[in-house]
């Protein structure tokens, strides 16, 4: 350290105002006791002496000059003030020589020590030298700047650029080696002056002395001479560090070393870097500790899935989020890995075949679902980039499966059915299963399905048998899942739904009156007169159900019944026709030949079965002959109403273990006994049910080439003229949210439509629209 500490007391005052030397001699004495004594300073009647010579050396010219013109004072003034500035300039430039050359005895931290010293020092007597020489501030420097002088600084600023050019050029590498290595000390686990470094970052940011104006600092020297090096320095550190670690180490302990040193590196700045420093040093960390390695990365990222590592799979998430791209390679082989596990689950459980349990097939799609869906929240924080690779998976699995392919309509047409045992009346239901959750299970599987057209013609038709039958578990829960795909899928696909609800209220309405009708029309006797039934008035437009199969003549008992709900409807709604639709009807008989307890078996019966037992009232046996004359039932529904009972041992076939043809007669069975008083005779045929299932499938064909067609004329109206390709591709669009459309299937609608002379073909090959 220099030791220029004036001892002796200071020089006289100058006796003559425009003294230069001897004004500057006083002047030195006081600069020297600011510059190396700042404790001991000067006493105010001192700096007031010292601030007076300044103040007349200044003015001395005014007072000398001859003339008034303002250009001798002007220039006056300015040859003074300037002699004054070139003294102070050279001044500083010899001490700083003084300092340089005792800064660099010093290395390391006693370096950074001696710097930090001496810049306090320093630019603490620059803020007293500037408010000493502040006169010559405020005319003479202003003067100079204001006329655009260049290299002319107020004399705070003159300090700083004597620094930044005497001592900063020669001594900002030494000092910048000494703070990096202090930095690395820490990262390795040392405790450091952290003040230190921050007090360099600082002295860094004073120097940026902005050329265009003197009064203002950027960061250019803090960003070249501290920001770059350090960066520089830090990528090489962690370069050097993570290859050596990876060489000893497993990924997934890799994995925490870089998480733990990005978290350190963001918390070092706030404790003595400057926040500007923040987006270049984590994105340098990112491309040493990440970007790198990031193939190492990505593939250890299915061993993670693999072993269900979530822990691991989230800090890899969050590694590779950081740096551009980085989490593609994952999506494509987070899609990967729960398509095949998805196709895996369904394996499992397609070897049944068409006996096929719907629920266990629906539980195999979702439990591959909930688990990834699950890991996409928790692992990758429900990231909607992930949400796609999860959606587009499930939609492979789904609806490309080993059950799907020989019937690619399979998983709707399943899921039907599951929704179908969801919704009905079951003995096996307890007060626990939860309606709401297991219906949005259904509509999670429901979202993947891409024929939903097939789903929806399964369950219109599963709706209609529960809402016939009065199978339906909750009217709520019904009116709940209706409601649920009409959000998922729009109103024109649950319009025929909703309408089918209301008929079954109007129904109920309907009975009300009829009750109401009967009481006011008929005595006791004659209402007696007759069978206890419910009708359900069902429109033809809305509802799935075809007339039957066969032929059919009810019984009396029957026919009185409904003709006189017949002769009350028609007095209601003149004009309107009553289809009766036998083969969905049902009923109850009481068997009071044979009883339990001295209580009467009832059977529950088809509207068949209930024809073929009431003849029995007549006849304790009757021929297969008579039977089917009378009911005038098909043979392929005689017979199996018939096995039915039979097996039930309610009748016995005569001869014994006789053939449901001609020459077997069939006889009530008197011993008949069943655990239940109450025996279900009215099952349903698996070939029956078989048939519907084939039935549908043809009815979805027809409905899809309809649609289709619909679709073409709907745009060819709008278009007036297209090219074959667009038009196809227009199509597909618009209806690709019932159904994925074969482009096959496309054309030959084209062609139809071109038969019936709705569109025609144009000279220049496109399309055209015949109104």
């Amino acid at each position: 350290m220099s030791s220029k500490i004036p001892a002796q007391g200071p020089p006289p005052m100058p006796t003559s105002k425009d003294d230069i030397n001897g004004t500057w001699r006083f002047l030195e004495w006081g600069v020297d006791r600011i510059m190396f004594s700042l404790k001991e300073g000067v006493d105010l009647k001192t700096y007031m002496s010292l601030y007076t010579s300044i103040h007349n050396f200044c003015t001395a010219q005014k007072a000398v000059s001859n003339t008034n013109t303002l250009e001798t004072n002007h220039r006056g003034a300015h040859l003074l003030g300037e002699e004054l500035y070139h003294r102070l300039n050279n001044y500083l430039k010899m001490h700083l020589a003084s300092v340089h050359a005792e800064m660099i005895k010093h290395s390391d931290e006693a370096l950074l020590t001696y710097y930090i010293e001496q810049w306090k020092r320093y630019t603490t007597a620059g803020t007293y030298n500037h408010h000493l020489f502040r006169y010559l501030n405020r005319h003479w420097v202003k003067r100079e700047m204001d006329e655009g002088k260049k290299e002319i600084y107020d004399i705070y600023t003159l300090h700083l650029v004597r620094w930044k050019e005497d001592m900063f050029g020669t001594t900002q590498n030494a000092v910048m080696d000494a703070v990096l290595r202090l930095v690395e000390k820490q990262r390795n686990g040392e405790t450091i002056e952290q003040s230190k470094v921050k007090q360099v970052v600082d002295s860094f940011v004073a120097l940026g002395i902005d050329d265009t104006d003197s009064t203002k600092t950027n960061l250019e020297v803090y960003r070249q001479y501290f920001e770059k090096p350090f960066i520089d320095a830090t990528s090489k550190y962690y370069e050097t560090e993570s290859e050596a670690f990876l060489a000893e180490n497993s990924m997934v302990d890799y994995m925490k070393k870089a998480e733990r040193r990005l978290d350190e590196e963001k918390e070092r700045v706030p404790l003595y870097l400057l926040p500007e420093i923040m987006q270049p040093l984590m994105k340098c960390c990112e491309t040493a500790l990440i970007q790198k390695h990031c193939n190492l990365l990505r593939d250890e990222f299915q061993v993670l899935l693999d072993n269900d590592r979530e822990d691991d799979m989230a800090r890899m998430y969050k590694l590779l989020s950081r740096i551009p791209e980085g989490l593609d390679p994952l999506r494509a082989k987070f899609e990967h890995h729960v398509r095949t596990a998805g196709q895996e689950a369904v394996n499992k459980v397609a070897d049944q075949g068409e006996s096929l349990d719907p629920k266990a097939y629906v539980d195999a799609l979702l439990e591959v679902h909930t688990q990834y869906a699950a890991l996409v929240q928790t692992a990758f924080t429900g990231e909607s980039e992930f949400v796609r690779s999860l959606d587009n998976a499930c939609r492979e699995y789904v609806n490309r499966n080993k059950v799907c392919e020989k019937n690619s309509a399979r998983s709707p047409e399943l899921l039907a059915k599951h929704a179908d045992n969801v919704l009905k009346r079951s003995t096996k239901a307890t007060e626990d299963d939860d309606m709401e959750k297991l219906l949005n299970q259904v509509m999670t599987v429901f979202k993947y399905i891409e024929d939903k057209d097939v789903f929806q013609k399964f369950y219109s038709r599963t709706l209609a048998k529960r809402l016939v039958n009065g199978t339906s578990a909750s009217g709520d829960a019904e009116t709940s899942m209706i409601s649920k795909l009409k959000d998922a899928s729009g109103f024109e696909y649950t319009n025929k739904l909703q309408r089918m609800f209301q008929d079954m209220q109007t129904s109920k309405d309907l009975n009300s009156a009829y009750e109401e009708w009967v009481k006011q029309t008929f005595d006791t006797d004659d209402r007696k007169d007759g069978v206890d039934a419910y009708y359900q008035i069902l429109g033809t437009g809305f509802w799935p159900l075809q007339p039957a199969n066969t032929s059919f003549i009810p019984p009396p008992t029957i026919v009185k019944t409904y003709e006189r709900f017949q002769n009350f409807y028609n007095s209601k709604h003149g004009g309107r026709k009553l289809t009766w639709l036998w083969h969905l009807c049902k009923g109850e008989i009481r068997a009071n030949y044979v009883k339990m307890n001295k209580v009467p078996y009832t059977f529950q019966v088809s509207t068949y079965q209930m024809a073929i037992l009431l003849l029995f009232n007549d006849s304790d046996t009757i021929s297969y002959d008579d039977i089917s004359s009378t009911t005038m039932l098909a043979k392929e529904t005689l017979d199996p109403s018939l096995a039915i009972m039979l097996k039930a041992k309610v009748l016995t076939a005569v001869p014994e273990g006789g053939a449901l043809t001609t020459g077997t007669s069939y006889t009530l069975n008197h011993g008949f006994k069943n655990k239940k008083l109450k025996v279900n005779l009215n099952i349903a045929i698996k070939a029956e049910q078989k048939q519907e299932a084939e039935d549908t499938h043809k009815t979805i064909e027809e409905d899809r080439k309809m649609l289709m067609q619909s679709a073409i004329v709907r745009i060819m109206k709008s278009r007036k003229t297209m090219k074959h390709q667009e038009l196809v591709s227009e199509t597909i669009q618009q209806i690709k949210n019932r159904f994925s459309p074969k482009v096959s299937d496309i054309k030959k609608c084209i062609d139809i439509l071109i038969e019936k002379e709705y569109l025609e073909r144009q000279e220049d090959g496109n399309l055209g629209y015949l109104a």
